[in-house]
């Protein structure tokens, strides 16, 4: 399981947040919890995406490799 953070903050009365390691993951909700929901949904089709694309791109043949920081 990958780990990843969130950046969140209360602005009024919305929340807002980020994910800091994925450019474009962001979502604001009425609840610190709905907001959460959202950041992992989005954060899970950003992944997806970014998958499907980056497989496309290899073409036909290809080799995938876990890597490790």
């Amino acid at each position: 399981m990958s780990r990843y953070t969130a950046v969140v903050k209360q602005d009024g009365d919305w929340w807002l947040g980020w994910v800091e390691e994925v450019p474009g993951v962001n979502a604001q909700e009425r609840t610190r919890e709905a907001l959460l929901a959202s950041l992992k949904e989005v954060l899970r089709e950003a992944l997806e995406m970014n998958r499907a694309e980056a497989r496309a791109a290899a073409g036909g043949t290809y080799e995938e490799l876990a890597l490790a920081l």
